[in-house]
């Protein structure tokens, strides 16, 4: 039985880590760590900042709501504060989507290719 290698989930992120995940500045990442309470980062003892995985998925929601739905900063954070439970079921309903959008076209282009 071949070795597999576990894929290793990293309990904390850079800024540029965040930043490069996002295609954004990491200007961005500390605007948006101010503007929002939710997040929360660690910082070492030389004072960088340390992102959890839930740090990330709540950059996934201001991601999703800010630059793929066009709210403001302050409709987002009044979005996540009244309809957290909402945002997130929507947010995950739409990466799904996108994901099987990414597979059929996967399919298509298979199909086309023979």
């Amino acid at each position: 039985m071949p070795y597999k290698e576990k894929k290793v989930e990293k309990l904390y992120y850079s800024i540029g880590e965040v930043a490069e995940m996002f295609d954004v500045n990491t200007s961005l990442i500390r605007f948006w760590e101010k503007e929002f309470d939710v997040i929360k980062p660690h910082k070492n003892k030389k004072g960088n900042r340390m992102f959890t995985p839930k740090d990330i998925e709540n950059f996934h929601l201001i991601y999703h709501l800010v630059k793929e739905k066009g709210m403001t900063l302050k409709g987002a954070q009044k979005k996540l504060k009244e309809n957290r439970d909402d945002t997130i079921h929507d947010f995950e309903v739409v990466s799904k989507l996108k994901e099987i959008r990414g597979l059929l076209i996967e399919v298509r282009d298979n199909i086309d290719s023979e």
